[in-house]
């Protein structure tokens, strides 16, 4: 299964995802990777 499929399975916006995911994977811990997973994935947290 792709990971545009697993995102849609877990109603998440496919393209947001993967934009996320793609912006964070430089400075993610290797340790903390299954985060990035689709039934993981918490979009961040900006402080107001």
């Amino acid at each position: 299964m792709s990971l545009v499929q697993s995102a849609k399975l877990n109603g998440l916006e496919p393209w947001a995802y993967l934009r996320d995911v793609l912006a964070r994977l430089p400075t993610h811990l290797n340790s903390r990777i299954d985060d990035l997973l689709p039934h993981r994935w918490q979009p961040l947290q900006i402080p107001d």
